[in-house]
């Protein structure tokens, strides 16, 4: 679900300190876009939202994310919204930070 190594990759380049700003930020900019999306409210711009979510999982690596967001994100540029797999992304964005949360915590 997370790739780990990705994120050790990330603290070896930026550090701890500026790593969990990293997080800190990235949780703030995806749960405005994951409150949309647990509101049902995909009639904006699903395909942007998609990217951005895509993006940002796969940066700081939420592996299993950032490829339903990308598969979501090709739907939606299909203009089949209602085919984006919206219950397992918010599922996946739980799980990865839950998982991903309590791994920083115990470190």
């Amino acid at each position: 679900m997370i790739n780990w190594a990705r994120v050790q990759e990330l603290e070896d380049d930026i550090g701890t300190d500026i790593l969990n700003e990293v997080v800190e930020l990235f949780l703030d900019e995806v749960e405005v876009v994951i409150d949309y999306l647990r509101l049902g409210d995909v009639g904006r711009n699903l395909e942007e939202d998609m990217h951005l979510l895509k993006g940002s999982a796969l940066n700081l690596g939420f592996d299993a994310l950032g490829g339903l967001c990308s598969s979501g994100e090709k739907i939606a540029a299909e203009g089949r919204n209602r085919d984006v797999p919206v219950t397992q992304i918010l599922k996946a964005y739980d799980a990865s930070k839950a998982e991903f949360l309590g791994r920083l915590a115990s470190n």
